[in-house]
Parts: structure tokens; C-alpha cells; sequence
């Protein structure tokens, strides 16, 4: 599924296929969809008002609106026929019973921020159940919980936590566009993961959707399905509405600091001492790397810049006497270092410090340019002259535009077994590397090709440096280059491929969980958790 990689005739072919062949097929399963939807509905002419067909006016800024990687938003990119935004459970019961009843796919869709558009873009006639509707949050001070909705974004549940208490937090990631329904269910991580682990590490309970169009709890749905949907990725599972989840101290003061080195600052070195401490570091501390190419001030050439990137839970005059215990190479002073409240933390990382909280609430991200991504687990420090490897690849592309960001584990995620979620990478791990590299896509596919034939090279560079057997990555960073699906009758063995890089010895039990509650592999997609055959 890597359509933006395609020729620029194959795709002028695929989308005459995708204008003609799709309606002909399709428009009486289209029809007879709208037709069930609406029998299925108690009010016909409020669900109605909820759908979106490619003949409504606002169908493309409702599709187009959460598309968060405009590399799957060109016109060769596959359409849905329908768009559902529920209001209700019932109305998504009502779509996944109806998509069922006419052989139609779904897609389900919070925020839009899969690496490669599977939330909203399928090979095969499909309808996007998009929840940005469901985007309640329900904060529980005293017993420090909260029910919010899969709709609703990372910066949303933020907000509203600090509007009931400033001492308050939850560990998930720093981007405040995302929707807690697929980063949850993925993993989800941010500054807290070493003081408090991860999202799924946080959540008590979920509302979920199954195959047959059942509302589940935690108890009517069993342990096993909730261990499965908490860092499986929930979609292979049915439709999470909602998570309950619990809420952690924060203090009323963190200490946040961004300090950036370059080559002439010793900068290679200070990564390689950064690889030997971090994940040792005090669990109220984390500092994570963000390596780029930048231009010099020195001659106007190119350097490669490393920005440290750190929050404290607890004040500078905490901080200073850990970070000369700890890691004295970076030089940090006290007049690098900003005293802040949590939640203004979460704006400082999203490159919005000083702004006013309401910027949380902003679904919508700064800019958008066209991505790839693929990631890693470092497991043994990185060497000084590997290092220099990889800044003779981002100087190949635009400063600015390939990336690497390396966060540190230890702490409470070496603390918590492979088997208690889906999500395995836990002790072991010095921590996780994300690859990023952004292009402008303007239809020449020739120029996002390179791109990605880029970050694939670099990729492949660093094979001997990270982890193998299997060489993991994070489901939340999906790429499809490790391995996909062949349609909804893949194999055990073909999605085990991928699957084991994700999930390692828990694609196992994964795989049992979804052969029980979802035996006909409706929820599939091209990374989604395969069930055995059925005997018989």
C-alpha cells in the first residue's frame, strides 16, 4: 500500500479504475448500506445528518480534515464511499453491523495520525467510521480517573485534567493532536514514560464495540480482549468508544530545558555518553535526542545539530545537582532551565511555550508536510564512528527535513514484564529511535520516491546497531515496509513477519485472542492481527 510511491502512470490508471470501476461495483452496496444504516437507526433522519457520501458538499473537508500525512491525501489516493461520524453507540453499531451485512470494509478513524493512512485508506471498497464526534471527557478527581471518548485528542484530555487539578497528569505523548483512541491502543508514551510507563500501562477500563455489535466493558468483555486492545492496536479487535483511565501526581513545579549542541560543540560525543546514562538516569528525569542536519554559523556549511530535550518532575534547584551526578558532559546551568507547570510543559514540547493552554484544544496540526517513518530499538550504545554514519546521511537531504529521535527507557518501563500488554519493549532497551523525513508533495512522485528511498537506506545502515531477532519496532510508528497483510485471508505466517517485530512472543497470544472474538477477520487491515482457520 505505498501509493505515493507509485508511477505517475500507474496511478493516472489506478484512479480511472478507482472513478469507474468502484461506483459501478459498489453503488448497491452503497445504497443498501445508507438503506441499513438507517434501519438500523431510531431516528433515520439524525443518523442521516452524520453520513457523507463523495455527493456532499462538506464530504472532502470531513475526509481531508484528520488526514494528518497529505502523503495520503492526493487524488490518487482511494476514497471512501461513505463517511459515519457517530454520535452515539448506537450509530456505530449500526455501521459495523451494516458494513458486515453488505461486504463493505471499515475503517475506523480518531485522529488521523497512522503513519500510513490506514485509519482512512483502503485498497478495497470501504466506509471511515470517523469518532470525532465521540470526544467526551469525564475527569473524577477524587478517585483520579477519567472516562474520555477515542474521538478526543491527547491535547483535549490535557486540558481538561488540568482544569480540575494543576497536581494531576497522565503519561501519554507529546503531540496534542492525536486521538487517545489509536495512540492509546497502541502504546502511547511522552516525558512521563519513565516515571510512569506508558498509556496502556494507565488505563482500568475500556467501552468497546465488537464484531456482532455487542457494547463491552472490561467484565463483559474478559481479560484477555482487554489485555489484547490495551497495545495490540484495537482496531484488529473491534471499535473502542472509550478508555477509563487512571490519573498520576504531577508536582506543582517541572523543570523543562531544551539545549542544542553542535559538531563543533562535541556533539557526537555527548551522544555517545547520552547512550551509556540515559535510561540510567534519576525516573523523574528524562532527556530525549532529536538529531538533525543544520546550517553552520560558523563557514555556512551544513553541521548536524542534537537538541537535548528534557523535563524534571520536581524544580532546577532538584535538578542541577542530579544532571552533574549524572550526565556533567551537557553543561547544564541553571539560567538553560525553565520552572513551568505540567500542563504548560505539554505546549512547550509541541513548540508552543507561552501560548495559552485553550492551544490544546486545536485539533488541527501547525503545518502538514508529507512524512515516512520507521523505527528502531537501541539496546547497546551507538559507537562514535556510526554516529558519524548516520550525519553523512542527514546531510543528504534539506536541514530540517530528515530526523532521528532517540527517547530513553529505563525507569518504570524496565519494570513492567514483556507479557502485560501487547507492548514488549521493556527492559533491555536503552530505548526507541524514530526516523522521520519530511518532503513537500506537490504530485511529483518521482521527489517523494527519493525521500523514501532515504530514510529506507539509513534504515538499513543501521541493521548491525539495533535489535534483532526480531529486529522490533513500535506499532504507534507503524510502516508497512516490515510487512503487511495479503488481503483478509492472510496467514499465521505472513503477518507473522511483521507482527513479531511489533509485538515479539505476545503476536501469539494476540493472534488467539482475535481467532476467538473475530473469527471472520472483519476488523482487518494491512498490519492488522490475523485469526487461525477455522476448523471444521
Amino acid at each position: 500500500m505505498k501509493y505515493s510511491a507509485a508511477s505517475s502512470m500507474s496511478a493516472y490508471i489506478f484512479l480511472l479504475l478507482f472513478s469507474f470501476s468502484w461506483p459501478i461495483t459498489s453503488s448497491q452496496s452503497h445504497e443498501s448500506f445508507l438503506q441499513c444504516l438507517s434501519l438500523h437507526s431510531s431516528n433515520s433522519s439524525s443518523i442521516s445528518q452524520l453520513i457523507y457520501t463523495p455527493n456532499n458538499p462538506s464530504y472532502f473537508s470531513v475526509l481531508n480534515f484528520s488526514i494528518q500525512n497529505p502523503r495520503f491525501s492526493s487524488p490518487f489516493t482511494p476514497k471512501p464511499l461513505v463517511i459515519v461520524t457517530p454520535l452515539q453507540p448506537s450509530h456505530v453499531q449500526a455501521a459495523i453491523n451494516c458494513t458486515r451485512k453488505h461486504s463493505l470494509q471499515i475503517r475506523v478513524r480518531s485522529g488521523g495520525h497512522d503513519y500510513e493512512g490506514l485509519s482512512y485508506v483502503s485498497e478495497v471498497p470501504f466506509v471511515i467510521l470517523d469518532l470525532i464526534n465521540l470526544r467526551s471527557i469525564t475527569v473524577d478527581e477524587e478517585n483520579r480517573t477519567v472516562w474520555v471518548e477515542a474521538g478526543a485528542t491527547v491535547g483535549e484530555l490535557y486540558y481538561r485534567i488540568a482544569e480540575k487539578s494543576p497536581t494531576l497528569g497522565f503519561p501519554a505523548g507529546t503531540c496534542p493532536t492525536m486521538g487517545v483512541g489509536g495512540h492509546f491502543s497502541g502504546g502511547g508514551y511522552g516525558t512521563m514514560l519513565r516515571k510512569y510507563g506508558l498509556a496502556v500501562d494507565n488505563i482500568v477500563d475500556a467501552r468497546l464495540v465488537d464484531v456482532e455489535g455487542n457494547l463491552l466493558d472490561r467484565k463483559s468483555m474478559g481479560e484477555d480482549l482487554f489485555w489484547a486492545i490495551r497495545g495490540g492496536g484495537a482496531v484488529s479487535f473491534g471499535v473502542v468508544l472509550a478508555w477509563k483511565i487512571k490519573l498520576v501526581p504531577v508536582p506543582s513545579t517541572v523543570t523543562v530545558f531544551i539545549i542544542d549542541r553542535n559538531l563543533e560543540q562535541n556533539a557526537t560525543k555527548l551522544v555517545h555518553k547520552w547512550m551509556q546514562v540515559a535510561d540510567k538516569f534519576h525516573e523523574d528525569l528524562v532527556i530525549r535526542l532529536i538529531l538533525q542536519a543544520a546550517n553552520s554559523t560558523v563557514d555556512g556549511k551544513k553541521t548536524i545539530q542534537v537538541s537535548f530535550n528534557s523535563m524534571f518532575l520536581g524544580g532546577v534547584d532538584r535538578l542541577l545537582p542530579l544532571m552533574e551526578k549524572s550526565f556533567p558532559e551537557l553543561g547544564l546551568r541553571k539560567e538553560d532551565c525553565t520552572e513551568m507547570s505540567w500542563i504548560e510543559s505539554t505546549l512547550y514540547f509541541n513548540g508552543q511555550n507561552g501560548q495559552p493552554l485553550e492551544a490544546l484544544l486545536n485539533r488541527t496540526l501547525q503545518s502538514k508536510l508529507s512524512f515516512k517513518a520507521k523505527s528502531d530499538f537501541v539496546q547497546e550504545p551507538i559507537s562514535e564512528k556510526v554516529l558519524e554514519g548516520i550525519w553523512e546521511f542527514l546531510y543528504e537531504e534539506e536541514v530540517g527535513r530528515g530526523m532521528l529521535i532517540i527517547t530513553p527507557y529505563g525507569g518504570k518501563m524496565s519494570k513492567i514484564p514483556e507479557s502485560e500488554t501487547p507492548f514488549p519493549h521493556r527492559a533491555g532497551n536503552i530505548g526507541p529511535i524514530q526516523y522521520l523525513i519530511y518532503w513537500e508533495e506537490e504530485g511529483n512522485v518521482t521527489e517523494a520516491q527519493m525521500h523514501i528511498n532515504w530514510i529506507r537506506r539509513l534504515h538499513s545502515y543501521m541493521t548491525p546497531y539495533v535489535s534483532k531477532h526480531p529486529r522490533a519496532a513500535y506499532l504507534n510508528y507503524r510502516d508497512l515496509d516490515i510487512g503487511t497483510n495479503r488481503g483478509p485471508s492472510t496467514t499465521y505466517e505472513q503477518a507473522r513477519i511483521w507482527g513479531v517485530k511489533y509485538f515479539k512472543s505476545n503476536f501469539d497470544r494476540l493472534v488467539h485472542v482475535k481467532t476467538k472474538v473475530d473469527p471472520t477477520n472483519f476488523f482487518w487491515n494491512e498490519q492488522s492481527i490475523p485469526p487461525l482457520p477455522v476448523r471444521g
